[in-house]
């Protein structure tokens, strides 16, 4: 085994004078000694030393490259033996789960900084299933809220947000037709960006400018997650194909930008577009219901995590996700209506208090 010069170099630079070559064999053995037993690891490097005329500067030199490596891995991975490592395999055996879904294939993830997982239980004292949402984070919907309300245009801006929302409407009409488990698929991929967007740019104006948001960060970011749970909840419904996927793909980054660009130049408009957009998705949930009254979309069992996120009961179906998510759908058109209401009268958010929770 060749050394390289620069390690030569440094050899030499601290008085180590040696031979540049090695046994591979020798050095792969040392190395190997040395990592069960150090004093054999020395003894094998004595009788390199005696057959290179002496040097006794060639066992320090080669500890020095053999030993140094080792020296800084784990000793506890050193000196495992196959005893430590059964044990290790029956110990990761107990810890149990702690994946997305609580599922018993789920592999503990095993960390030297500790943050494991609390096991949440039920109220009925059986443990919780799901870590993408807590128990303190569900709801029984309000399923009492008016669903016919709107806000007529009436300014310039008003019927901008309104007449953008109607053209944004006809090639999902055009592209979907009657397919409303995809188009409810669409839908909420783009639903759920506004919050996000709204939520993060109060929250760097919060720092920005070293004043409370009024508690509008978190309602915005709650609407968002709300949206991206109903997302979750159809994707246990609907298989979109591949170009519908790629299509998401499209929409969101074109729409993210959009939206993005125009909530810094004019919140109040941003808000007005939003409302106008769950006033749509109201519709849309509507039509959705009347397909399945109508028997032409089966009312399949409701998936486990829509029951779980909006409490409901165990026999419930299809029907009763979709009208839950339709409910969710009209409390997002009040906030973002009294949103840009709020601007509209030249005020900012933080002076009226966040609807937080407003389910």
């Amino acid at each position: 085994m060749m050394m390289s010069r620069a390690a030569t170099r440094a050899a030499r630079s601290m008085g180590m004078v040696a031979p540049r070559y090695f046994s591979a064999a020798t050095t792969a053995a040392a190395a190997a000694l040395l990592r069960s037993n150090e004093a054999a690891a020395f003894k094998l490097l004595n009788r390199v030393s005696h057959v290179s005329g002496g040097s006794t500067h060639v066992p320090g030199m080669v500890a020095g490259f053999i030993r140094f490596p080792v020296r800084h891995m784990s000793t506890a991975a050193l000196h495992d033996t196959s005893e430590d490592k059964e044990v290790k395999k029956e110990k990761k055996a107990e810890t149990g789960s702690a994946g997305g879904s609580g599922g018993a294939d789920d592999k503990a993830v095993v960390s030297y900084w500790g943050v494991q997982p609390k096991k949440i239980m039920k109220e009925d004292g059986t443990e919780w299933g799901w870590s993408c949402f807590m128990p303190w984070e569900t709801y029984k919907a309000d399923m009492s809220i008016d669903l016919g309300k709107h806000h007529a245009p009436k300014t310039l801006m008003d019927k901008m947000a309104y007449w953008t929302v109607k053209a944004l409407r006809l090639p999902t009409d055009i592209f979907f037709q009657r397919r409303y488990g995809c188009r409810a698929m669409m839908l909420e991929t783009v639903a759920a960006v506004p919050g996000m967007v709204g939520g993060m740019l109060l929250h760097c104006k919060s720092l920005r400018k070293f004043e409370q948001s009024g508690g509008w960060i978190k309602a915005l970011l709650e609407e968002a997650e709300n949206e991206r749970m109903h997302l979750m909840t159809f994707m246990e419904v609907v298989n979109p194909r591949w170009y519908e996927r790629a299509l998401v793909f499209t929409v969101q980054g074109v729409f993210f930008n959009a939206y993005f660009l125009t909530y810094i130049i004019s919140p109040k408009l941003a808000h007005r577009v939003v409302g106008y957009l769950e006033e749509e998705a109201i519709h849309s949930y509507t039509e959705f219901l009347k397909e399945i009254d109508n028997g032409n979309i089966e009312n399949v069992p409701a998936p486990a995590i829509a029951i779980d996120y909006w409490r409901l009961a165990k026999d419930s179906t299809l029907r009763d996700v979709v009208m839950v998510i339709r409910a969710d759908e009209a409390h997002h058109r009040d906030v973002n209506h009294f949103a840009s209401d709020i601007h509209c009268q030249g005020r900012e958010l933080k002076e009226a208090s966040a609807p937080v929770g407003y389910h």
